[in-house]
């Protein structure tokens, strides 16, 4: 079942901020860190304490956040949320991927993969906005 929730993006306070929304909403919160996933190689011990994905969901509210990691878009305040789409795998994530992603910005590009923690990819559409996919066994 497809699911659509806010997905926000930190500059290193990701951790902050969730336990902070946490201790606000209440309900369940999960962490998962660069340096607790088979990707840490890919990046500089300096980053390992980021978050790779976080998830708050409760009677009120639910969303996903993560830190800022891509190597060339860089994080500013007006592109730190975007929508973020969950699937159970990654058939049905294809689908509405392949409809979301015409005229895609392509420097932005990652197309919908299996990685660690599950099916991911991610774009801007040609309006701007930043959409991220996860499928299978990520939150």
């Amino acid at each position: 079942m497809l699911r659509l929730t806010p997905f926000l993006l930190f500059n290193g306070n990701c951790d902050e901020a969730m336990k902070f929304y946490s201790a606000c909403f209440g309900g369940e919160l999960t962490i998962t860190r660069l340096a607790d996933t088979p990707m840490r190689d890919q990046f500089p011990p300096a980053h390992h304490h980021k978050i790779v994905n976080a998830h708050l969901k409760s009677d009120a509210v639910e969303f996903s956040a993560t830190d800022w990691l891509h190597p060339v878009h860089v994080w500013e305040q007006g592109n730190n949320v975007a929508m973020y789409i969950r699937g159970d795998g990654f058939d049905e994530l294809k689908a509405i991927f392949d409809k979301l992603r015409a005229d895609a910005n392509e420097l932005f590009f990652e197309d919908l993969r299996q990685m660690p923690f599950g099916t991911y990819g991610r774009f801007t559409d040609r309006f701007g906005i930043e959409w991220f996919f996860v499928g299978g066994n990520a939150s």
